[in-house]
């Protein structure tokens, strides 16, 4: 089975090298690598174990690492073995039509003359961030270390723009709990900190490794890159912030919610009773009159029945009256 390589290239010197072997023979690369002073860059999606195994074997990755990158789902995270560092980042979309921020993960495997990335889920291409470095030999100048940090601005912007739109919807929502309408917000507001707390276990963990890269606390990652890392750990920082603003916002939006329902609970018993009032009083008396004593005043009296009703007609004419002064119809 070939190996699912998006692209692999040897980089020298800021620029791309062109070598005459195949992006499966990664030895060959690796030596072409080691020939000029350079770094090799692999980029793999959704690779299976075995073709994981032949990367493996070409430039010495650790096998906890390598299990690691074939099964994903990991948390984000950072971690040394003999011949280099293992990153995970989890990667995010969002799905407007449903409310949903979707996952992906990106390993990237860094030596000191190679990187290798792997790359599960659809969700985020890594074609601009190689297309980037290759337009800015600057970057590319610092070596692996620029892959990391184009690797991680690329994914930080997907974080970006995620919560980009879940505040337009925490801005509907908002919208839709605070508008006279009776609406059922409860379902979308759940759903969306349910969102919210997959970005947010995406977005914290990554901080602490984003922060000592920039400050060139890692062996293995050019310290002279720093100033790249620490603009990516300002939009980090940046989003993580936002993000906590969006939950307590979501939250707040529930109280109100449940309180508006309350007060329209409130509101429907008030004109209950009111309308409950209103035929109490004539239904009173017309049972004085409906008892038909011997002696009971206006009996006998020919305006009596018009007279009655016009009493009904009139107390229940000025119950709906205050009422309505008191705000309760």
């Amino acid at each position: 089975m070939a190996p699912v390589i998006v692209d692999a290239a040897v980089y020298h010197d800021g620029t791309r090298t062109e070598v005459d072997c195949a992006d499966q023979d990664y030895a060959a690369l690796r030596a072409r690598a080691r020939e000029c002073g350079g770094f090799v860059w692999v980029g793999l999606h959704e690779p299976a174990p075995e073709e994981l195994t032949a990367v493996a074997e070409a430039f010495d990755l650790h096998p906890l690492a390598v299990e690691d990158a074939v099964k994903a789902h990991q948390r984000p995270k950072l971690e040394r073995y003999e011949h280099g560092l293992f990153l995970v980042l989890k990667t995010l979309w969002y799905v407007d039509a449903e409310d949903a921020v979707e996952t992906g993960e990106v390993s990237l495997f860094i030596g000191p003359d190679f990187v290798v990335t792997v790359r599960h889920g659809h969700g985020l291409d890594l074609g601009p961030a190689r297309s980037f470095l290759e337009s800015s030999e600057q970057v590319l100048t610092h070596g692996p270390s620029s892959v990391v940090y184009a690797v991680c601005d690329r994914v930080v912007d997907g974080y970006v723009s995620v919560v980009g739109e879940l505040q337009v919807d925490v801005d509907e929502v908002e919208e839709s709990v605070l508008s006279p309408a009776r609406t059922n917000d409860s379902v979308r507001i759940y759903t969306l900190k349910r969102e919210i707390a997959e970005v947010r276990r995406a977005v914290q963990p990554l901080r602490e490794p984003l922060h000592r890269f920039s400050e060139g606390a890692v062996s293995g990652i050019d310290a002279e890159a720093g100033p790249f890392f620490r603009d990516v750990l300002d939009h980090l920082s940046r989003t993580a912030d936002l993000v906590d603003n969006l939950d307590g916002l979501l939250s707040t939006a529930f109280d109100v919610h449940v309180a508006r329902i309350q007060l329209q609970q409130n509101d429907d018993m008030r004109k209950i009773s009111a309308g409950a009032a209103l035929v109490v009083v004539p239904t009173l008396i017309a049972g004085v009159y409906g008892m038909n004593f011997e002696h009971m005043p206006e009996l006998g009296w020919a305006l009596g029945y018009p007279f009655a009703l016009l009493v009904m007609a009139a107390a229940s004419g000025g119950l709906w009256w205050l009422f309505r002064r008191s705000g309760w119809w």
